[in-house]
């Protein structure tokens, strides 16, 4: 019942990141394999979103390590839990909290052993800014850990590449790539302590793939002034492949801004959603972080204006008919996913 409870909530979420984002370019999903256990280590520039992004276009079922505080609520936790949901513990949750990651850690251990997937953001935090940051080594304490409780256990890491045309703006494009499994047996020897070098080595190879799945700019000197010659070039983030090539030499092919020559009609979809939208403009002013802005906007569109939007056509169907009820719904979605489709994302 667990597993068909997570595929439905993870096809209603894919549904609604149909809506929500212009596009997704899904690259590399043949590298993830089909059996054994697997641990994806995604970056992490977008707040809740990122995990949604991945799950919904992985093959396979996962679980997920995300920061303690979203499990604060009792009943959240139990929701989230049957979502595969697990909280991991970190120094600014208080150092009494962090004794509670060896349950979490040994949990992780039992699913890879049961040859499952796990998903970890191995940067530690989310950040918009365009870079791989230097990873921590949870995931490889995770890894070893498994490796040393089961020695014939093989895992894969696949690392993956989140990178997002504008974090935050809607709507906006989305690139995925997933990257070639490494084999976290060829980073461990059985026979000797482990030590920094085993685990810098994989470290290493982790994050040199996610410099490559994603748009990377060092994060030295001269980031701002790179980020601000990519934007006024108005280049596609989410071509990724070329634009790390670009940045390699410096040199940025220059696209036309596009207009919004939808304007028009994002109006009429405002007047259409007032009461949803007025609920948003409140959440928005009470979110501080611009990791959050897409999670809590995505969650709103996913409640409370399907919510909306069967009230409205309800209403229509007591005052006219069923018929003109259902065209109203219709046209409503139709319009929707044009707009959703069709509207220019710019860079910053």
């Amino acid at each position: 019942m667990k597993t068909i409870w997570y595929l439905l909530v993870k096809a209603y979420i894919k549904l609604g990141l149909f809506f929500y984002s212009k596009k997704t370019r899904v690259h590399g999903s043949e590298n993830v394999p089909k059996k054994g256990a697997v641990l994806f280590a995604v970056n992490h520039p977008n707040g809740l979103l990122d995990p949604l992004v991945v799950a919904t276009h992985s093959p396979r079922i996962s679980h997920f390590l995300v920061r303690a505080a979203v499990f604060k609520k009792p009943l959240v936790k139990k929701f989230l839990a049957t979502l595969n949901l697990m909280p991991i513990y970190r120094i600014r949750d208080g150092r009494n909290e962090l004794s509670k990651n060896t349950a979490v850690f040994n949990e992780c251990f039992e699913i890879l052993k049961n040859k499952q997937a796990l998903m970890i953001f191995p940067e530690g935090s989310h950040d918009k800014r365009r870079t791989i940051r230097p990873i921590s080594k949870g995931f490889t304490r995770i890894v070893f850990g498994a490796l040393e409780k089961y020695p014939t256990l093989k895992i894969q890491i696949v690392p993956v590449g989140l990178t997002y045309q504008k974090a935050g703006d809607y709507p906006s494009k989305i690139a995925l790539h997933f990257g070639k499994p490494i084999l976290a047996n060829d980073y461990f020897n059985q026979k000797t302590p482990l030590d920094l070098k085993q685990i810098d080595l994989l470290k290493k190879a982790v994050r040199g793939q996610l410099k490559k799945l994603s748009v990377h700019i060092s994060a030295d000197e001269n980031y701002e002034k790179t980020l601000q010659t990519a934007h006024k070039h108005h280049v596609d983030f989410t071509q990724v492949q070329l634009l790390n090539k670009a940045l390699e030499k410096n040199t940025f092919t220059a696209l036309k801004k596009e207009k919004n020559l939808l304007l028009p009609l994002y109006y009429l979809l405002a007047a259409n959603s007032i009461l949803p939208l007025l609920v948003w403009r409140i959440i928005r002013k009470k979110i501080d972080e611009i990791e959050f802005i897409d999670t809590f906007r995505f969650a709103l569109m996913m409640t409370i204006f399907p919510i909306f939007y069967l009230l409205q056509t309800s209403l229509v169907w007591v005052f006219w008919s069923a018929e003109i009820a259902i065209y109203y719904l219709l046209i409503s979605l139709v319009l929707g996913l044009i707009y959703t489709k069709t509207a220019p994302t710019p860079a910053e």
